[in-house]
């Protein structure tokens, strides 16, 4: 650059006339100035720092996740594998009882969720010899797929030229025969399964949680064991209630930084709070607003509003906020008292498999004060294990325990001979899980905000104990600030299929009597906002049911509100109990059948149904049965195919619980 500025500097014109001088003294003086600058800027210009050399060190290579689950099996000398299909965690757990029994029966199992595995190597099993691959599925929503199995349910979809001919299975499905769709997903996966050639060694099993999940179960794995014997050709070994999956290690040197405190996942997570946030890694969210909804009774339902602010999260109206909760203080404190154990002492509970993905029952170390806090759920009946029956037979465990309401504490207060070591009791208990709730609000109004609406649940037991809901109450006591610090929740957001209709101008009918107006809330606000946007938005009704007008009518002000404006085109309001004969919304539908057929059959409007599923919303796809059969000229079968093609379509959804 410097050179190239030079000679161009240089550069003249030719003189004019010989006498002339070459240079003027002008020019000398403007050479010898650009020469100086130039010079100058070259002399003083910074000159490039000398690039240092670095030794390139030799990092590892981060470990690649294992996605070969035959390749696992070889390794490790494992030939069943159980895949689970969980949404609560009862799948999982299932799924790791069943691994662990296959000790009893001089075989190695491993439980495996699917969604961490290249489920086409299920071709491959045929490889290990007296190979065997569980499926316990359950079932969520309406018919569909766990989270952790809607890859393997979209797999077993597209292939049609697999040949599974080599793969010995059975299923276990998980449902709720209260549900229109029971078992579906366990129901598919043990076909599809069929059709590809694979072979059923036992008969499909059907646990329903409307019934007694736990016992079907029991039931089933006591005659699936025997058949698995009889088809390998082995014995059991004997009893296994001395089977331990994992083994006890306390800490008495441990910093305490390395403690797990009630964290999900990474350990500090609740401390530095890093998005996204899931199930492993939920979003504390501080409570802004906690306030009774009923105005008398004696039930407590309640509103509670989560502060999102600067999480990234996401919502849409219809979809579920998950919540964890804690156990009461009192039932730890007391369970420790019983056993006779400091619950602040720091431990582990490492797998005695070395090779399983599930190094710990949960997260570790931390200290059982932790454990049953956070981490184990002690207020449900426990599971049906050997050492917590309270006699010999199923029978008894079904009235004394389940039939009785008995948590862990109770059972231990009623047999003062049954002292079981906490780390086996640790052990046997299962998962605390997230509790789910329709969201109560929308995010085109509030996007920095969740609402929950809930019913506080407490009840006394045929022994005379009252039982708290863990998670309604633990809800309750969130108080806005509690001791000058505010209350949180961790929390994250699952999605749902709970949408309101693409074209604002179709018509929405909703159908929720008590807490099942939560997400109609949201899909009000959101018509509303719609309207206020200048868009055009079709007829909006609700169906909306409680016990007394005066006592339990909840959320009136907004509902009446929304009805001022023209946002509700009709609120319709079944007092159950407020005359000598019972109304529910059910028997309001036919009452203005007229034009609830008009705005189905003809208008092109979207059914939501929201609450319980073993009655309401029977009655109430009956009801429209009934309409269906009447003003559309229908024969019962007809009626019946009418409603469930409204359900295939997505114009008729449900978000239902029991």
């Amino acid at each position: 650059m410097a050179d190239m500025d030079a000679d161009t500097a240089a550069h003249t014109e030719p003189s004019v006339e010989e006498e002339e001088p070459f240079f003027s003294n002008l020019d000398l003086l403007l050479f010898s100035l650009i020469v100086g600058l130039v010079v100058y800027w070259y002399m003083s210009r910074k000159k490039p720092e000398p690039i240092p050399e670095f030794k390139k060190l030799d990092t590892a290579a981060p470990a690649a996740r294992e996605t070969s689950f035959i390749e696992k099996m070889k390794k490790t000398g494992k030939n069943i594998i159980v895949f689970y299909g969980s949404q609560t965690g009862t799948g999982e757990e299932f799924a790791n009882r069943l691994s662990k029994d296959a000790q009893r029966y001089g075989m190695k199992g491993m439980a495996a969720d699917p969604e961490e595995y290249e489920m086409a190597e299920l071709a491959r099993l045929s490889q290990i010899e007296n190979s065997l691959a569980i499926f316990c599925m359950a079932t969520y929503g309406e018919g569909d797929p766990t989270d952790n199995a809607q890859d393997f349910y979209d797999w077993l979809q597209e292939i049609d030229d697999e040949d599974l001919s080599g793969l010995n299975y059975t299923v276990f499905a998980l449902g709720n025969k209260t549900y229109e769709h029971y078992n579906a997903m366990g129901k598919y996966v043990d076909k599809r399964l069929e059709e590809l050639g694979a072979k059923r060694i036992f008969d499909l099993g059907l646990g329903d949680d409307d019934g007694n999940l736990e016992e079907d179960f029991v039931s089933w794995r006591e005659q699936f064991w025997p058949s698995v014997c009889e088809h390998f050709g082995v014995e059991a070994s004997g009893d296994d209630s001395s089977i331990r999956q994992y083994e006890l290690k306390e800490h008495t040197d441990l910093n305490m930084n390395k403690v797990y405190s009630g964290e999900m996942g990474r350990l500090k997570s609740f401390e530095v709070q890093k998005p996204p946030y899931d199930s492993k890694n939920p979003f504390l969210a501080p409570v802004t607003v906690n306030r009774k909804l009923n105005k008398a009774g004696d039930r407590h339902l309640m509103h509670v509003e989560l502060d999102i602010t600067g999480s990234k999260i996401r919502y849409d109206s219809g979809d579920h906020v998950a919540v964890f909760p804690t156990n009461d203080s009192a039932m730890v404190n007391k369970l420790g008292q019983i056993l006779g154990v400091d619950l602040d002492v720091v431990i582990s509970l490492n797998n005695l498999d070395e090779e399983s993905n599930k190094k710990h029952p949960f997260p570790c170390p931390t200290t059982y004060r932790t454990a049953l806090t956070h981490y184990l759920d002690i207020s449900q009946p426990p599971p049906h294990q050997r050492p917590l029956r309270a006699g010999p037979g199923k029978a008894l465990y079904h009235s004394w325990v389940q039939g009785a309401c008995r948590n862990i504490l109770a059972i231990l207060e009623d047999m003062p001979s049954l002292r079981p070591p906490v780390d086996h009791l640790c052990e046997l208990l299962p998962r605390l899980q997230a509790r789910y709730y329709s969201i109560a609000s929308s995010s085109k109004v509030h996007p920095d905000r969740i609402s929950i609406c809930a019913v506080v649940v407490e009840y006394e037991t045929p022994t005379g104990r009252t039982n708290k809901g863990v998670a309604t109450n633990w809800l309750k006591n969130k108080l806005v600030t509690d001791n000058g610090h505010k209350s949180t929740v961790p929390m994250f957001i699952r999605k749902s299929q709970f949408r309101l209709p693409f074209k604002t101008t179709n018509p929405v009918i909703m159908i929720g009597p008590g807490t099942g107006i939560a997400p109609f809330m949201g899909f009000i606000q959101e018509r509303g906002w719609l309207k206020e946007q200048g868009k055009e938005v079709g007829e909006t009704v609700l169906y909306f049911g409680c016990r007394y007008k005066n006592e339990d009518y909840i959320y009136q002000e907004e509902l009446e509100e929304a009805e001022k404006k023209g946002v509700l085109t009709q609120l319709n309001i079944a007092f159950s109990r407020d005359q000598e004969q019972k109304v529910y919304v059910q028997h309001l539908l036919k009452n203005s059948k007229e034009h609830l057929w008009k705005l189905i059959h003809s208008d092109n409007a979207h059914i939501y149904v929201c609450g319980d599923a073993k009655n309401m919303a029977k009655d109430v796809q009956t009801a429209l049965q009934d309409i269906a059969e009447e003003l559309g000229g229908m024969t019962r079968t007809q009626a019946t195919d009418y409603v469930k093609k409204l359900m295939t379509k997505g114009r008729y959804s449900q978000d239902v619980w029991t």
